[in-house]
């Protein structure tokens, strides 16, 4: 029971720390703000391309980049 009891204290903690980056960051700008600059940042790394190479992660970086496209646009939502 005591592990049990740490454990969520733990996750907990974990789960308080992360609020309060998030926090942090979105005291910079508004959520929308940031989904506006990502698309700015993919944009330009997308037009870049050609330049740079071929990536063999372009995938996983798009991934990266729906996801945390994803997480402001949420976050947007709760701030409504």
């Amino acid at each position: 029971m005591q592990t049990q009891q740490n454990t969520n204290e733990s996750l907990d903690s974990t789960h308080l720390a992360y609020g309060r980056e998030v926090a942090e960051l979105l005291s910079q700008s508004h959520a929308s703000t940031w989904v506006n600059d990502l698309w700015d940042i993919y944009s330009g790394y997308m037009i870049a391309q050609p330049e740079l190479g071929y990536n063999p992660r372009a995938s996983h970086i798009f991934a990266s980049f729906k996801e945390l496209l994803f997480f402001f646009q949420r976050i947007g939502e709760m701030k409504k």
